[in-house]
């Protein structure tokens, strides 16, 4: 990641409504332990951007490490997964009754969730 600060629009929000807590709930992909409950949906987004000034800056500070957006990591399309074997009999199975590659079919089914 370069030394400048990430722009804090890039960053990967969720805002939700809160039935426990009666408010809206804004959390941040790339920092999972930070939320911000507000009573409407913009404030608890907007709530939980000025945390996230502050925190970045305090880790910029500090020297630490600041995550980068996921928007703007790069990707190779490639992950490994390693199942069971009676899982991986089941998903050749179906592929082969499909007929399909194994990775065909798991895509498939990974784009359908």
């Amino acid at each position: 990641m370069s030394e400048s600060r990430p722009e804090i629009s890039h960053y990967t929000y969720r805002v939700t409504w809160s039935v426990e807590d009666d408010e809206f709930v804004a959390s941040c992909a790339e920092f999972p332990s930070l939320s911000w409950l507000a009573p409407s949906q913009l404030e608890a987004l907007q709530g939980l951007q000025e945390l996230l000034r502050e925190v970045i800056a305090d880790m910029a500070d500090q020297g630490e490490q600041v995550p980068e957006p996921l928007s703007e990591r790069s990707y190779s399309g490639k992950f490994n997964l390693r199942v069971g074997e009676s899982l991986h009999r089941e998903l050749a199975i179906h592929a082969a009754e499909e007929g399909m590659s194994l990775n065909q079919y798991v895509l498939r089914r990974l784009s359908a969730a």
